[in-house]
């Protein structure tokens, strides 16, 4: 069921500038936590206004917010879904599930609000605000547990140790040419295009794919390396994403020549 799901929904949101829009590629990190704040905080505050007397058109007005606006969040959040492994896939449906029961009760709630009836409103909304306080927690076990759309390399700046390290003398480093090399064990990434030199770290934002093992191509006038796995391509003159899956930015390394010899060290 997941895989015939991922094949509709990519091949339901087929332009790639509309996923990439939707991966919140165009922030530098992912669009589906941020627009989930509208929805739940609409629903939180009604369920506070349920308790007060005197704020049924208050209270009304905010489940009517929410509803409608869970609805792009769910299609960012379907989108990011996607581009999961199946592992994460998997925990993901029951995430969209108590999401979209939580969405069914409230929109039951805001119809018995506009008809009249508020009691039934209030036990719907309170019922709705439970389901999608438990596809939250579920959500927050996708992230942090299983690592979401999380940035899977930055991390890695953690087992860097302070100061400048030495990488390659300049005159070994090859012309618009990815080179691997480690710095404290951390694999990173380096890119020369004249006397400019990137240090990137390898493992790809979106889910540790190998860098060092992608492509160079040019997108929007700048080179860019493209991830293997997944196809996510980092700017490589300042890391920014261009291209998802990925929502995060890579994290780019300083430089500098010192008796020409190229080092780095943590930003």
């Amino acid at each position: 069921m997941g895989d015939r799901l991922q094949r509709v929904v990519l091949g339901t949101l087929r332009p790639r500038r509309l996923r990439d829009l939707l991966h919140g590629v165009t922030l530098g990190h992912p669009l589906h936590p941020a627009m989930v704040q509208v929805p739940v905080g609409a629903w939180i505050s009604a369920a506070v206004l349920d308790l007060m007397p005197g704020q049924r058109r208050a209270a009304t007005v905010l489940v009517g917010l929410g509803t409608v606006s869970a609805l792009p969040a769910a299609v960012a959040g379907l989108n990011d879904w996607a581009a999961l492994s199946r592992d994460q896939r998997r925990v993901g449906l029951v995430h969209a599930a108590a999401n979209s029961v939580g969405v069914t009760l409230y929109a039951g709630s805001l119809a018995a609000r506009l008809s009249g009836r508020h009691g039934v409103g209030r036990t719907l909304g309170w019922l709705g605000l439970s389901a999608a306080s438990l596809g939250a927690y579920i959500g927050g076990h996708l992230a942090y547990k299983q690592g979401a759309q999380v940035n899977q390399s930055v991390s890695e700046l953690h087992r860097i140790s302070e100061g400048w390290h030495s990488l390659v003398e300049m005159g070994a480093l090859p012309q618009r040419t990815l080179v691997t090399r480690e710095v404290d064990d951390v694999s990173v990434i380096l890119y020369r295009h004249g006397d400019e030199v990137t240090v990137m770290l390898e493992r790809c934002a979106h889910q540790s794919g190998p860098l060092g093992e992608g492509e160079v191509q040019e997108i929007g006038g700048h080179a860019c390396v493209v991830c293997p796995w997944h196809g996510s391509a980092f700017r490589l003159n300042g890391g920014e994403v261009v291209q998802g899956p990925s929502g995060n930015d890579q994290q780019i390394l300083p430089t500098r020549i010192q008796d020409g010899v190229l080092q780095t060290r943590l930003p």
